[in-house]
């Protein structure tokens, strides 16, 4: 039996993470909001000492930032992204393998963390909200992330149904331009009979049509149960002939496994929190997304 983090409880620690790009001077006020929402659920928030630290465009040096994830609190989160984490996979296999049991919560650039630590076979990643995000997403996302991780039943997830069909398999959740880099490493974890729900920001439908048929060569997308996709923000091309929607729907059409789009996962507000690695159902008959264990 797969066993996971405890859930938190009030009075618990959050210890915060610097992993990817640095911060910028004028997100310490979004860093502040994000905190406050914490500190709202009870949690008790340790401040980052050098929430500024830079190393050219990183958040520091690599051993500065890999500190940053040596776990000592129940929760581990994730300043903001950009890149800069899969760095980190070459100093440790999987940051923060051993320690206090702890969640990790990311999304984006961190989709390298979180995937790792599932590869290694550790539970515990959370796709959700950065710090520097969470106070922009509406109250129902960042209700569902409190009640994740203090152990609550979470709602189904909706969406947009492409191609027909029910499928159950563990989740993976993460950003396609970073996952797509991790094909080929040890650090991807077993795609056999999983539930992937991928997203994106920024990259034209050229580039989205080149990943995929990377992932179509390799015999990656051919070993899913099923597949999702979030939002893809600023992902339009005028000069394209193809949108990133037609792109997406041909890459996966001919794979013979049930598609759901539209699902509130990715860089814009209402970024729903899903536990890495957790069992769920993807049925998009009724086009929606569940959890099926605690």
């Amino acid at each position: 039996m797969t066993v996971w983090p405890a859930p938190l409880q009030a009075g618990d620690r959050v210890q915060l993470a610097a992993a990817s790009s640095a911060l910028q001077p004028d997100a310490l006020e979004r860093m502040e909001a994000g905190i406050a929402v914490l500190e709202g659920w009870g949690l008790q928030v340790d401040r980052h000492r050098e929430p500024l630290r830079r190393w050219g465009h990183l958040a520091g040096s690599d051993p500065q930032r890999l500190a940053d994830l040596n776990p000592s609190a129940p929760l581990v989160a994730g300043l903001r992204g950009g890149w800069g984490s899969a760095r980190l996979l070459e100093l440790a296999s999987e940051p923060a393998a051993h320690g206090v049991p702890h969640w990790l919560l990311g999304f984006s650039d961190l989709t390298s963390l979180l995937w790792a630590r599932q590869a290694a076979g550790h539970t515990g990643g959370i796709h959700g909200p950065m710090l520097t995000s969470l106070a922009a997403e509406p109250a129902w996302s960042q209700e569902r992330l409190r009640q994740l991780l203090f152990g609550e039943p979470l709602t189904d997830l909706e969406g947009s149904s492409w191609q027909p069909g029910v499928a159950e398999g563990p989740l993976l959740v993460g950003n396609l331009t970073v996952a797509t880099h991790l094909l080929g490493t040890r650090h991807l974890p077993d795609l056999r009979g999983a539930v992937l729900v991928l997203e994106d920001i920024g990259e034209a439908p050229y580039r989205l049509d080149r990943m995929l048929t990377h992932w179509r060569l390799c015999g990656a997308l051919q070993q899913l149960a099923g597949i999702g996709f979030g939002s893809f923000s600023g992902c339009s091309d005028s000069g394209s002939p193809l949108s990133w929607r037609e792109v997406l729907q041909e890459r996966t059409a001919d794979l013979g496994i049930p598609v759901l789009a539209d699902l509130p996962v990715g860089h814009e507000p209402g970024n729903a929190a899903l536990p890495i690695g957790q069992r769920v159902r993807l049925d998009a008959g009724r086009s929606a997304l569940t959890l099926l264990q605690a």
